[in-house]
C-alpha cells in the first residue's frame, strides 16, 4: 500500500518583528507588580518594567502562528489575577492564562465562532471587555457583533456562555469600546456608520448625507440577550472613542475623538465639547486641522473621580484631559459632568498604543522606531500651559469657534528612561562584509521622518569590557580560585607562561602575590580549590597540595611528565607522556590519596575533564579523556570500576579542549549532563552523557573557525553556560526565551583563554587572555543575539 506523506515548511525570521500593534497592561502573574502584553504580528510578548532599574525586560515571547487582530485584558469578580483575550485570524476567540512559576502562556478557553482568515465581516477586528470582567463583546469591521459573557462555574474555574448576536447589517465600525457603568448591566458603545442609503444610491448624494452614530449595546444578563439601547449621531469627523471612568469613580459614558475636538458623550448626560490646541510657531500652518490618533485613561489613586486622560495627535503632541464634576455639600463628585478640560502635556513619538502603570511609567509603542519608556516626573498641574474648557466652546458640532493654540516644547512632565530596540519600518537593506570579519554584516535604513536610523547589525552578543591590562610576558592559560570554599568572590588570578606562574591577589587594585604556596618557576596546567580550603597546582613535574599552610608534592614518575589534567573539588585526574591516566581523590582528611592501578591509553592524551562534583555527592562519576587517535573515551570513577572504560567515540579531528557540565535541557525541562567536545579542526561538538551508563548520545555539532577550539565553563545570568574558543569567542547557553541551547559569537577580541571571574565590582564575569593583554568583561543581555549600532 502506496503511502503519501506532507511536508510543511517552517520559517522563522532571524529576528522577531519589533512593531507592537497593539499593548495591554495587567497583573497577569496574580501578584501586585504590572506587565505589558504587546502583540506584534503574530508574536505575543510579555514585558516586565522594572521601575528599580528603569528597564523593560522580556519575560516570554510566544508565536502563536497566526495574525493578532485585537486583545484585551480582563479580571474576573474577587479574582487577583487579569487574563488576556485574544482575537485572531484563526476565526476563534481565544483566553489565555500566564503561569509565572513554567513562565508560558496557558490556553484556559477557545471558541470558534466563524472562518478563519482577516475578512471585514468575520468578528475579530474590535474586542472589548466590560471593567468588571462580566462579559466581553467582539466584533467585525461589518454586521456582525457577538457578547460571550464570562463567569465561573461550580470549581471556581473560568466558564465562557455560548455567543449572543448583536448583529446589524449595512453597518460599518470604526471604534469599539466597553462603558465602565459599575455593576450596572454591562453596556458596550460602538461608533457606526449606516451606509445602507448610500449603498443603494446611483448618484452618491446619500454619501453625502451620512452621520455616524455613537451606538449602546447593552447585555440584559438577567434575559441574556443584547439590545441596541441607544444611538445619537455624532460629528461627520469623529473616528475613536475612549471609555470614561463610572460607577464611583466618574460619570462613565465616552470621549469622542473628531478632527480638531474631543467631545464627552453619555445617554443621560448634555455633551461638552473642547477644541484640540493648534500648533503656533513659525514652521506651523495655523489652519491645520488634528486628529486623535491615541490615548489611555489612568486612574489616580486615593479620591474617588480623580482620573485623567493623555490624547495624542498625529504630531505626536500628548494634551492632558480631564473631566471636572459637580459636587454635593459634602465635597463628593455626584457624576454629573460640569466642563471639560484640555492642555498641552508634552510631546513623545507617534503611537500605536499608550500604556501608563500604576508605578509611573508610561510605555509608548511607537509607530516608527522605537519604543520608548518613560517616567512621569509631574502631572503637569502646576505649569503654565494654557487650559481650555469646553465652557469656551459649542457642542453643536457643526457650530463654528475661534482655534486655540500652544507652542510645543521640550518634554517637562516625561523623563526617557529606556528606548527599545525597534527596526519599525524598514526601508532598504543591504548585506555587506564591509569591516572584513567571518560573517557579513547587515546595514538598513529605518524608521520614518525626524526618526528615521541608519543601523550596522550584528550577529553576536553585547559584551561590556571591565578591564583590559598588559601582562610582562605573554601568557597562555588563566585561572580565577577562591581560598575558601564559604568565599562570595574570587581571591586569585592565576597565569600561566611558558617558563613560569604569576599569582596576582583581586582586591580594590590587583597586586602580584609571593606567599600564595604555587610554584612559580614552572608553567601551570590546572588550579582549583580542593576540599573546604585547599588549593593544588598542577604542573609538568607534579602536582603541589598546600592546605592551611603546609605544602605536599606528589611528583610525576622519572622520564615522564604532565600533559594534561582536569580537576573538580574533590578529584584529580592527570595524563603522563606516557599515555598513563593518574588518578587521585580527596581522602576524609583533605589528603590526595593516588588510586593504586594507572589507566594505558593507545595514543597520546591531549585533554581530560572532571564534571562538578554533584550535590549531596562525594565524586563525579565520569572522566573524559580525549586522545590524538582522534577518539574520546569515558572512563567509570565509581569505586568498584575505576578507570573501566564505559564508551569511545569517534572524532574527524584530534579533540582539544573537553568539559562535562549539567545544562539546563528544554526537551525534559530539567538539567542534562553533556560532553563539550573542542577539537582541532575548530568544530565544537556537544553530546549527551549519559549519567548512569556513561554512553554518549544525541550529538550536534558546529564549525566556530580554522583555529583548535578551547572550552571552559562559566556563568552568566545565572545560568551554566560554555565559553567556547577559536578564530572569535562564542558562548552556548540555553535560551532565556525559547530555552532551546544556542551557541552565539560574543561581539570581542579573539582570545586564547577564558575563565569564570567574579568580584566585588563584577558579580558575573570572565577573564581571558588576549596575546599579552588581560581582559574582563562581562555579558549583559543573553538572548538578543543580534547588536545594532544606529546612526540618527
Amino acid at each position: 500500500m502506496a503511502t503519501t506523506s506532507n511536508m510543511f515548511l517552517y520559517s522563522l525570521t532571524i529576528q522577531p518583528p519589533t512593531h507592537v500593534t497593539e499593548a495591554v497592561v495587567g497583573q497577569f502573574a496574580g501578584t501586585k507588580e504590572q506587565q505589558i502584553v504587546t502583540a506584534s504580528g503574530s508574536r505575543l510578548v510579555l514585558l516586565r518594567p522594572d521601575p528599580t532599574q528603569g528597564k523593560v525586560v522580556t519575560l516570554l515571547s510566544h508565536d502563536i502562528f497566526g495574525i493578532i487582530r485585537s486583545m484585551a485584558a480582563f479580571r474576573l469578580a474577587g479574582s487577583n489575577k487579569d487574563y488576556l483575550i485574544l482575537a485572531t485570524d484563526s476565526g476563534r476567540i481565544t483566553i489565555l492564562e500566564y503561569n509565572p512559576t513554567q513562565n508560558c502562556f496557558a490556553r484556559v478557553h477557545l471558541e470558534t465562532f466563524g472562518k478563519s482568515g482577516v475578512r471585514r465581516v468575520i468578528p475579530g477586528e474590535y474586542l472589548a471587555c466590560d471593567p468588571k470582567g462580566r462579559a466581553c463583546l467582539i466584533a467585525s469591521l461589518e454586521k456582525n457583533k457577538l457578547v460571550y459573557v464570562l463567569n465561573r462555574n461550580a470549581q471556581a474555574a473560568l466558564t465562557i456562555s455560548s455567543p449572543l448576536e448583536a448583529h446589524k447589517p449595512g453597518v460599518h465600525v470604526l471604534s469599539l469600546i466597553a462603558l465602565d457603568v459599575g455593576y450596572a448591566n454591562p453596556v458596550f458603545a460602538a461608533l457606526e456608520w449606516d451606509y445602507t442609503e448610500a449603498d443603494q444610491d446611483p448618484t452618491g448624494q446619500a454619501v453625502d448625507e451620512i452621520e455616524p452614530h455613537l451606538v449602546y449595546y447593552e447585555l440584559d444578563l438577567g434575559l441574556n440577550h443584547v439590545v441596541r439601547k441607544w444611538s445619537e449621531p455624532v460629528d461627520r469627523t469623529a473616528s475613536i472613542l475612549f471609555q470614561v471612568p463610572g460607577g464611583k469613580d466618574g460619570p462613565s459614558g465616552v470621549l469622542v475623538c473628531g478632527e480638531e475636538s474631543v467631545t464627552y458623550r453619555h445617554s443621560n448626560q448634555d455633551p461638552f465639547r473642547v477644541a484640540i490646541p493648534r500648533r503656533k510657531g513659525a514652521t506651523e500652518d495655523p489652519s491645520r486641522k488634528r486628529n486623535i490618533v491615541a490615548g489611555v485613561m489612568h486612574k489616580l489613586k486615593g479620591s474617588a473621580g480623580a482620573f485623567f486622560f493623555l490624547l495624542q495627535t498625529e504630531d505626536g503632541d500628548l494634551f492632558k484631559v480631564t473631566i471636572d464634576m459637580v459636587e454635593d455639600d459634602e465635597g463628593n463628585p455626584t457624576g454629573e459632568v460640569r466642563r471639560l478640560k484640555i492642555k498641552y502635556f508634552d510631546t513623545v513619538p507617534l503611537a500605536t498604543s499608550l500604556s501608563i502603570l500604576k508605578s509611573g511609567f508610561l510605555y509608548v509603542a511607537s509607530q516608527a522606531g522605537n519604543h520608548q519608556f518613560y517616567q512621569f516626573e509631574k502631572l503637569g498641574d502646576d505649569d503654565d500651559e494654557p487650559e481650555f474648557s469646553s465652557d469656551d466652546f459649542p457642542a453643536d458640532p457643526s457650530a463654528s469657534y475661534d482655534p486655540v493654540y500652544f507652542y510645543p516644547r521640550p518634554a517637562e512632565n516625561l523623563a526617557l528612561v529606556e528606548s527599545v530596540e525597534s527596526m519599525n519600518p524598514l526601508v532598504d537593506c543591504k548585506v555587506a562584509n564591509l569591516t572584513d570579519e567571518d560573517a557579513p554584516q547587515i546595514y538598513t535604513i529605518c524608521g520614518s521622518g525626524a526618526r528615521s536610523t541608519f543601523r550596522t547589525i550584528k550577529h553576536g552578543l553585547e559584551v561590556e569590557e571591565i578591564v583590559a591590562s598588559e601582562v610582562p610576558g605573554i601568557p597562555s592559560a588563566v585561572w580565577t580560585l577562591k581560598l575558601d570554599r564559604g568565599d562570595q568572590y574570587d581571591s586569585y588570578i592565576i597565569l600561566s607562561f611558558t617558563n613560569g606562574t604569576f599569582v596576582l591577589s583581586i582586591g580594590e587594585t590587583v597586586e602580584q602575590v609571593n606567599n600564595s604556596g604555587f610554584l612559580t618557576s614552572v608553567p601551570t596546567l590546572a588550579a582549583q580549590l580542593l576540599g573546604e580550603d585547599g588549593l593544588i597546582q598542577v604542573h609538568p613535574k607534579g602536582i603541589r597540595h598546600i592546605c592551611r599552610g603546609e605544602v605536599q608534592e606528589w611528583a610525576a614518575p622519572q622520564h615522564r611528565s604532565i600533559v594534561a589534567a582536569a580537576t573538580n573539588s574533590n578529584q584529580v585526574a592527570i595524563a603522563l607522556s606516557s599515555g598513563e591516566i593518574v588518578y587521585f581523590e580527596m581522602d576524609s582528611d583533605g589528603s590526595l590519596a593516588e588510586y593504586d592501578e594507572k589507566k594505558e591509553m593507545n595514543g597520546t592524551v591531549t585533554c581530560l575533564s572532571l564534571g562538578d562534583v554533584p550535590e549531596g555527592r562525594r565524586r563525579s562519576s565520569f572522566l573524559a579523556v580525549g586522545c590524538d587517535d582522534c577518539t574520546i573515551r569515558i572512563l567509570s570513577l565509581d569505586p568498584d570500576s575505576t578507570l573501566e572504560s564505559r564508551s569511545v567515540q569517534a572524532l574527524t579531528a584530534a579533540p582539544s579542549s573537553l568539559s562535562i557540565m549539567a545544562m539546563f535541557d528544554s526537551s525534559s525541562g530539567g538539567s542534562t549532563l553533556y560532553l563539550h567536545i573542542g577539537l582541532h579542526s575548530g568544530v565544537y561538538l556537544r553530546t549527551v552523557l549519559d549519567e548512569i551508563t556513561g554512553e554518549l548520545t544525541d550529538t550536534r555539532q558546529k564549525f566556530l573557525g580554522p583555529r583548535p577550539v578551547r572550552l571552559s565553563q562559566v556563568s552568566v545570568k545565572g545560568q551554566t553556560c560554555v565559553l567556547a574558543l577559536s578564530s572569535r569567542p562564542w558562548l552556548g547557553y540555553a535560551d532565556p526565551i525559547s530555552k532551546s541551547f544556542v551557541v552565539t559569537p560574543l561581539n570581542y577580541v579573539d582570545l586564547e583563554w577564558g575563565w569564570n571571574f567574579t568580584s566585588e565590582q563584577c558579580e558575573e564575569g570572565i577573564v581571558g587572555i588576549q596575546g599579552q593583554s588581560l581582559r574582563i568583561f562581562s555579558i549583559e543581555k543573553l538572548g538578543e543575539t543580534l547588536i545594532q549600532k544606529s546612526i540618527p
